[in-house]
């Protein structure tokens, strides 16, 4: 069995932060009203960036991946998908639910009728309908790092988690410029309940290697003219953190503020451990160079985009920060993730995104399916058109799913026991369905696939052997695997 970090006590201290908001209360207990910790993540020490070549030259890296990136479109909440990818229209009234199933252009494999963008990129597509785990509802960090661990706390991150996918891709990296291997947007994973979910951040392998977290100030058309059951798309872009230089800060000003934090830092390093002072120059040096960076500035800056296709992929933050997913794998980052995360109580939305407790039906018919068709079929043809379908991975994944029996305020509630995830692109097997549920979608039927699993396919697509051992904090090698397998039947 691979070794697994010791899930230990927090070890972070710092100064509270109390973050205002209205005291709402969402399904899991929590309140916008929170108080986080600040505090120094520890850098793993002594364990250098070589360790990428000795990994290539052990065969855990391949020269030659099937899929250059992975766009990872991230829905938060646990989203029903036996009402999306898995239905059953068989079943009792009270667990097939309202929608029925259509045709793909694959012969035999249906999806759901409010999906039918996605019904035509099936050739290009396996489903997984036998996905599950045990670590708990609203826990991130399985399906992030494959780690399957029931959580004291799911609203908080540790340094002593295991790395996420995209961390060990930015681990691995030693490409040359200014953007990271790995991009979250849009905003950190949490953002619309002010809390931080785990499972993105590098973990023990120091924050180094977290994602480049972009921000957003998303906004409505009209709140007040929204009607029940209707909600008006929550729009807005992605933005680099601090991309705009303030009013009479020049370039050479800019410069010349670093020379002077470079020296504070020297004198500083003197009596600080230098591991740690290295770890926050690299993250200062980032900054800084993403500021001033034209490439940088490029990928983010949709006015450069074709208004008719900013209109394909939805005028959306979702939208949007697809379209920006794209210009990014397009500029060689290589694990960008876009999350469909809750969004704020003062923008007065009248649902709770994929956490459908309620009215799951009219949530799902009048919004979250046809955007998440509308951003996931323009990005597959935008992909396809530029040639760039061959080398990069989408997948469409949630953090758990929902119950088959539908409760009495027609929503369904939490289920880890049996969900799909959508792969599609490169290094996936077009027309493929993998494992089954029973007839309800309650249980696993055949082939049941862990997160890890779910994880370690991913990293096969990209050329990383999920056999790989990173060091934890102590310099014990931990594989990424977490004991999963690649699934190899929807590999090409």
């Amino acid at each position: 069995m691979p070794s697994r970090p010791v899930m230990a006590s927090p070890t972070m201290a710092g100064p509270s932060i109390t973050l205002l908001g209205s005291p709402r209360r969402c399904c899991d207990g929590l309140t916008r009203r929170e108080t986080l910790r600040a505090g120094a993540l520890t850098l793993l020490g002594g364990f250098g960036l070589p360790q990428w070549f000795a990994a290539r030259e052990a065969g855990a890296v391949s020269a030659h991946p099937k899929a250059k990136s992975v766009i990872l479109l991230y829905l938060l909440g646990g989203a029903p998908t036996q009402d999306m990818y898995d239905l059953k229209p068989e079943a009792p009234a009270e667990v097939r639910g309202e929608f029925n199933p259509i045709d793909t252009n694959v012969p035999g494999i249906r999806i759901c009728e409010h999906l039918p963008q996605t019904a035509r990129w099936m050739h290009r597509s396996a489903i997984v309908r036998s996905v599950n785990h045990k670590a708990g509802c609203h826990n991130t960090l399985p399906s992030y790092t494959g780690y399957e661990a029931v959580l004291d706390n799911i609203v908080t991150t540790k340094d002593t988690y295991p790395p996420s996918m995209g961390s060990v891709c930015e681990y691995l990296n030693t490409r040359a410029g200014v953007l990271p291997a790995y991009v979250y947007l849009p905003n950190y994973l949490g953002w619309g309940q002010n809390i931080r979910r785990p499972g993105p951040y590098a973990g023990f392998l120091g924050p180094r290697y977290d994602p480049l977290y972009a921000e957003c100030t998303p906004f409505v058309d009209d709140p007040a003219k929204e009607l029940p059951g209707h909600p008006t798309p929550l729009r807005g872009e992605p933005r680099l953190p601090d991309s705009v230089l303030p009013e009479g800060v020049t370039i050479d000003r800019l410069n010349t503020r670093r020379s002077l934090v470079s020296q504070l830092d020297q004198a500083f390093a003197r009596l600080e451990n230098q591991g740690t002072i290295n770890n926050f120059s690299r993250e200062k040096q980032r900054a800084f160079d993403l500021l001033v960076s034209p490439q940088a500035r490029a990928a983010f800056d949709l006015e450069q985009e074709d208004p008719a296709l900013r209109d394909r992929y939805g005028r959306t933050l979702f939208g949007q920060s697809a379209l920006v997913a794209r210009r990014l794998i397009e500029a060689g980052v290589r694990f960008v993730n876009v999350t469909w995360d809750c969004y704020w109580e003062r923008l007065k939305l009248a649902y709770d995104c994929w956490d459908t407790h309620v009215r799951n039906f009219p949530i799902l018919r009048d919004y979250n399916l046809p955007y998440l068709d509308m951003t996931y079929g323009a990005l597959m043809q935008d992909l396809e058109d530029r040639g760039l379908l061959d080398e990069t991975l989408v997948v469409v994944m949630s953090d758990f799913g929902r119950t088959p029996r539908i409760n009495g305020n027609a929503g369904r509630d939490h289920w880890t026991f049996c969900y799909s995830v959508l792969f599609s692109g490169a290094g996936i097997r077009g027309g493929t369905v993998y494992g089954a549920s029973d007839a309800q979608a309650a249980y696993v039927k055949d082939k049941p696939v862990s997160t890890a699993d779910v994880c370690c396919t991913i990293y096969q697509c990209l050329g990383i052997d999920p056999n790989l051992s990173v060091p934890d904090q102590t310099g014990r090698p931990v594989h990424i695997s977490h004991g999963g397998q690649p699934i190899w039947d929807v590999l090409a």
